[in-house]
């Protein structure tokens, strides 16, 4: 795990090494065992290596390839490299890093197989020395980051957002008023956009070559399906085949040459998978968090896991004054417009975790794939009369929200649209508020290219899920992904996330969706095989999420932060009202309305 830094210029005009360096110590915290540089003609990259595989100097990067046909830096790990190896025709390996597997590979296989092969999270960039062409590659679920500038002539390519944007030939490109509408609306720039003019990022699954004459090519060589397909409807199967895959993946990624742990919360899937781990390595810890508000803490049941799988557990239980003198560190992670404000939880759980490991397994992605989040049955429940017209829709809607204040149907009916319903179930910044903070942006529509969300109406309930499985994957999970990986690097920790290995990822899509659906049954196929796993500690059936008590934190412990920030920022660089954002303020610390959605991402974009 690491982060890199490249540059490609169709003219051969280069920044001068300093400057490039100087960008490439923003992502030191990514990699602060080693700094690497290579050059050559238009092309130079640099890297900051978090050793994890082969910590001699014969894992270093950039490396090339054993006949200098390819130059590459790489983010991440490659948990089959030992098998690729012995499915090369080349075997004068030198050491025994994944990164020497991955350009032993592209001189046997070229770039396209190469890729093909690989089940891992990574981030490439990668130099052909032939064809003067350079090619970035971004893992299958989007777990390692890469941004890029591009205006034509210039690449930029890193592992943190920030080193493009600091970059002289991007840092004064203006603001995409499309995108900032689009973060504003969704708390975080989804790919494959940028906040500024000619800044990008690669989709999950894509793969870019950029060429001497100034063309690119865009492939994408993986996606997720949004057809219902499954091939597996009965429930013990289904959780037999789920455990004998996860266990295979949580295997894989016990690879690893440092000191490794995991994340264990009071949940689902983090307990499942530290279940799984400690069958590799019984001397394993595990790390958690805990807080003094009982809405969010969950430290005694994550306690409870420890115990019965006779873990050991470091547990760090702090309370609100505690957390709150973090606030700044934490959120200094935050390399990119982010307004997840479970940041600092994430962040003290990294640190924590390194001060004994250096790789630590996380339970991400198992919410995505076995529908565990309250808006999957938000908007299925109300299939049943979705496609009545919309008099007899707001009939049915009122008589039910009369009858029982609306326990079988929702909003969700009184719209046209599944698809623009689920999409609003992630926005928490009011049209009003938003009309109100910048005006500007009333007339401004979303990119075009924002489609995750358009999905058509579906009668069938199966089909719905698909869909929205697809849209959480694209969606939601990018920013879940985005908050771990800046809150853990900034630790220099590694987190790898075995529910969003490949063939987990195309197992998930095996099972009958209908198995962990529906009222009180959300994650059903994973509940019943942790229960299998650890039946002494029974299922409190209750989501908290990694959060906090960030309402009242605005109103008291960091009143004075969010009053400063927002109302002192550099709000002209948005467009943004300051009278409105102080009656926000107001609005929220006087109790009318609580908009710490709204204040934060608004926080997150002007710190």
């Amino acid at each position: 795990m690491c982060g890199f830094l490249a540059e490609y210029d169709v003219t051969s005009t280069l920044t001068d090494k300093k400057q490039f360096v100087d960008l490439l110590n923003l992502s030191k915290k990514r990699g602060p065992d080693s700094q690497g540089y290579w050059s050559s003609g238009n092309v130079q990259f640099g890297f900051n290596r978090l050793a994890i595989l082969d910590l001699s100097d014969l894992g270093s990067q950039p490396m090339s390839s054993p006949n200098n046909l390819f130059t590459v830096v790489f983010n991440g790990e490659i948990y089959n490299h030992i098998h690729l190896r012995k499915k090369l025709s080349f075997s004068n390996f030198r050491g025994n890093s994944d990164t020497e597997t991955i350009t032993a590979c592209l001189e046997e296989w070229g770039i396209e197989k190469t890729i093909s092969e690989l089940d891992g999270m990574f981030a490439l960039a990668i130099y052909d020395n032939q064809q003067k062409s350079v090619t970035l590659i971004r893992d299958f679920a989007g777990i390692k980051p890469l941004f890029y500038g591009w205006n034509g002539r210039m690449l930029v390519a890193s592992s943190q957002y920030d080193q493009v944007v600091s970059h002289p030939v991007f840092k004064n490109t203006g603001i995409d008023q499309s995108v900032l509408k689009l973060y504003l609306q969704q708390h975080f720039v989804p790919a494959p956009f940028g906040l500024y003019n000619q800044t990008h990022q690669l989709h999950p699954g894509e793969m870019i070559t950029f060429y001497p004459n100034g063309e690119k090519k865009h492939f994408r060589y993986w996606e997720l399906s949004d057809r219902s397909e499954f091939t597996i409807s009965d429930s013990k199967k289904a959780e037999q085949y789920i455990l004998d895959t996860l266990d295979s993946c949580v295997q894989d990624q016990m690879l690893s040459d440092v000191p490794l742990g995991a994340f264990l919360s009071g949940g689902v899937d983090s307990p499942l998978v530290c279940s799984l781990a400690k069958d590799y390595n019984q001397d394993m810890t595990v790390f958690s968090i805990g807080s003094d508000s009982k809405i969010h803490d969950e430290s005694e049941r994550a306690k409870q896991f420890a115990n019965s799988l006779n873990l050991k557990q470091n547990i760090w239980k702090l309370d609100a004054k505690e957390m709150t003198s973090f606030w700044n560190e934490a959120t200094a992670s935050l390399h990119e417009p982010l307004a997840d404000f479970s940041i600092l939880p994430t962040y003290l759980v990294s640190k924590l975790a390194k001060q004994s490991v250096s790789v630590a397994l996380s339970g991400d992605g198992g919410d995505e794939l076995f529908f565990g989040y309250e808006r999957f049955w938000s908007v299925g429940k109300n299939i049943k009369y979705q496609h009545y017209p919309s008099l007899f829709r707001k009939t049915i809607y009122g008589f039910d929200k009369y009858v029982s204040k609306n326990k079988k149907v929702n909003d969700v009916l009184l719209s046209d649209s599944q698809a623009r319903s689920h999409e609003r179930l992630h926005s928490r910044f009011s049209d009003k508020w938003l009309n109100e903070v910048i005006p500007d942006l009333q007339n401004i529509s979303l990119p075009g290219e924002w489609n995750i969300y358009n999905y058509h109406n579906c009668k069938n309930e199966r089909e719905l899920l698909a869909k929205m499985r697809r849209a959480e994957f694209y969606g939601m999970m990018q920013k879940t992904l985005r908050k771990v990986d800046l809150a853990s690097m900034e630790n220099s920790l590694e987190v790898r996330v075995p529910f969003l290995q490949k063939k987990m990822i195309e197992a998930s899509l095996q099972i009958d969706p209908m198995l962990s659906y529906g009222n009180g049954n959300k994650k059903q196929v994973l509940k019943n095989i942790l229960h299998t796993k650890i039946p002494q500690v029974k299922d409190d059936n209750v989501k908290r999420g990694f959060s906090i008590p960030l309402s009242d934190w605005i109103r008291q412990d960091l009143k004075g932060v969010f009053q400063n920030t927002l109302l002192e920022g550099n709000l002209s660089d948005f467009g943004f009202d300051k009278k409105a954002i102080q009656k926000m303020l107001e609005t929220h610390n006087s109790q009318q309305q609580d908009l710490k959605w709204a204040l934060f991402t608004l926080y997150s974009l002007v710190k």
